[in-house]
């Protein structure tokens, strides 16, 4: 028999987290999300989270506030979010882009009640 843990994911059937959200194909070690059409607007509060996340830009433009940083996230850019680093988002421009999390946000509660997204984080 082959492997079980293969998927595909259809981002129009996937589910929506609390944030809105699209979570997509996750494994043990590793997640995906989508955030699309995020509006501009002003950051939140900086926080830290339990899962170390990468990112891509699709469209739009945002501010990483990473430990004291400021980045300009532009269409093409990736980044990375080191595991407990204080972060927060500010959306320049409508926004969507792709994360991965390690470990998954999706699980034990990481995501439930965060302000992850770009827009709310």
């Amino acid at each position: 028999m082959g492997d079980t843990s293969v998927k595909k994911v259809e981002s129009r059937r996937s589910p929506k987290g609390e944030m809105g959200q699209k979570y997509l194909a996750s494994g043990v070690r590793l997640s995906m999300r989508l955030w699309e059409d995020e509006p501009p607007g002003e950051p939140k509060p900086a926080a830290a989270r339990d899962y170390e996340t990468v990112g891509f830009v699709l469209e739009g433009r945002a501010e990483l506030h990473l430990e004291g940083q400021v980045i300009l996230l532009n269409p093409g850019d990736s980044w990375l979010v080191p595991r407990g680093s204080s972060h927060t988002y500010k959306v320049l421009e409508t926004f969507s882009a792709v994360e991965a999390t390690s470990p998954p946000a999706s699980v034990h509660g990481r995501d439930e009640g965060e302000a992850k997204s770009p827009a709310k984080a």
